[in-house]
């Protein structure tokens, strides 16, 4: 589904400000993976989701989605495949329309903005039915008035609507409070494994990494220490992630926001 080849990156080449943030990385994930990725801040995890989505182009390297190779793809042609989820929840929506009209619009509808079918209104409320939010009857809403945990929870029912090849989370419930994180969270799981999409989710949290999904990698210095699966990533334990980080990177792990997670 997922195919990065020796994938480089360094920005501002030749300058005082230079820093390479992704070195000859490759990573394959087969349909439906369920990749939780950790590492400390300037590890390179945002770094690759930009890589994917098309918002700078590798220096060396190629990326290949679904058997078709997008390295040098506009991004806008890009994201009609890849979803993608932002910590910062205000940047998934459009905050002066309402909600109706961003689900028209994440939905293709040919009706949005001037009229929007009876059947199409069916879809949505039964849609937002499924956030427990009671969003359901607040379609004419404008989504700046929503809170950050109905918002994420919008942006994310509207990134699947129509299932894409790959999602992409960049901790998309860092900002939330812990019962809000907690209800996006599930509904996530619910939505990933309904649809069976292919998904990487970056986290701080080393616990939610090692629970969620099938898999977990640990970046570090732009390249990944190690990628885990299967009965080996069962009897993992946090524990056991900082002694490998240790071992793998030469030094601790000494990013507070991920111990203290």
């Amino acid at each position: 589904m997922l195919t990065i080849s020796k994938i480089s990156k360094t920005f501002n080449p030749g300058t005082v400000n230079e820093k390479k943030a992704l070195t000859d990385l490759s990573l394959h994930l087969e349909p439906g993976d369920f990749v939780t990725i950790i590492g400390s801040n300037g590890a390179g995890k945002s770094t690759l989701f930009n890589a994917i989505c098309g918002d700078f182009l590798t220096d060396a390297g190629s990326i290949a989605v679904n058997g078709q190779d997008i390295t040098f793809m506009p991004a806008y042609q890009r994201a009609k495949h890849i979803g993608r989820l932002f910590q910062d929840p205000m940047r998934g929506s459009a905050p002066g329309m309402t909600i109706e009209e961003n689900l028209a619009l994440a939905a293709g509808s040919g009706g949005w903005f001037s009229h929007i079918s009876q059947e199409e209104k069916k879809s949505f409320r039964e849609r937002l039915a499924l956030l427990d939010m009671g969003l359901e009857d607040r379609m004419k809403q404008p989504v700046g008035l929503m809170s950050g945990g109905q918002r994420q929870a919008l942006t994310l029912l509207m990134s699947t609507m129509n299932p894409p090849w790959l999602l992409l989370l960049d901790e998309h419930t860092a900002a939330l409070d812990p019962g809000t994180a907690e209800k996006v969270l599930k509904l996530t799981q619910e939505i990933v494994a309904e649809h069976r999409i292919t998904t990487l989710m970056v986290t701080h949290n080393m616990q939610q990494a090692l629970e969620l999904g099938n898999r977990t990698l640990m970046m570090d210095r732009g390249r990944i220490l190690f990628d885990v699966s299967g009965p080996e990533r069962q009897g993992l334990t946090v524990e056991d992630l900082l002694r490998r980080f240790k071992a793998e990177a030469g030094k601790a792990l000494d990013n507070d926001r991920m111990l203290l997670g």
